[in-house]
């Protein structure tokens, strides 16, 4: 039986950063939700390393907390929005992953990402990337206020000058209805601003 190519989406979220996250640095989880992405992110960096975790819910942070285990020790758990992010990041980072919509297995799916809020981290993010660096951003837009961000999402990675950073998309097109997909932003140079384009 040959390894599986076409990965499913999280999965291959997960690949590409760990091709290229290295152990000691810094990473960014922007949506701490439950805490899978930011204990996968911990493995990663190594005991030198740090994970810096978001959510604007406690609850959130409290799950995450509870299943990192002893890897709690090489992450920061915040209670801020992500659009914060360089109030809380000096230098560079490593990687960031992004798991929009609303927090899994929460009876309240009001509180959900927002376009501005996740923008301005992307924004803020590209700026601390290394180069070489990859910020993946699953996007789900089945939900009430999804379609709206999926959308301003794509308009803004569009504008991204493709000399600064390559932006793929990347879904599996006979899956389930309103399927998430990935967005994913390699750093072509160093910046600290990333260039605009416009049609």
């Amino acid at each position: 039986m040959t390894d599986i190519i076409l990965h499913r989406v999280l999965p291959f979220a997960k690949r590409l950063l760990a091709e290229r996250v290295q152990p000691g640095e810094t990473v960014v989880d922007a949506t701490a939700g439950n805490g899978n992405d930011t204990l996968f992110l911990a493995g990663l960096v190594g005991e030198t390393g740090r994970v810096i975790a978001f959510d604007i819910q406690q609850q959130a942070l409290d799950s995450t907390k509870q299943h990192l285990g002893e890897l709690a020790e090489r992450t920061e758990l915040i209670l801020d929005s992500h659009a914060n992010v360089k109030a809380y990041i000096e230098g560079v980072i490593g990687g960031a992953m992004f798991n929009l919509g609303y927090l899994p297995y929460s009876e309240d799916h009001s509180i959900i990402t927002t376009p501005s809020s996740t923008i301005a981290a992307l924004d803020a993010l590209l700026g601390l990337l290394k180069k070489s660096g990859i910020i993946t951003i699953t996007v789900y837009d089945g939900h009430e206020g999804g379609s709206e961000e999926r959308d301003a999402l794509l308009d803004y990675v569009k504008t991204l000058h493709q000399g600064d950073v390559h932006a793929i998309r990347y879904e599996l097109l006979n899956q389930r209805r309103n399927p998430p997909f990935l967005l994913a932003l390699e750093k072509m140079k160093d910046f600290s601003e990333v260039r605009k384009v416009t049609e």
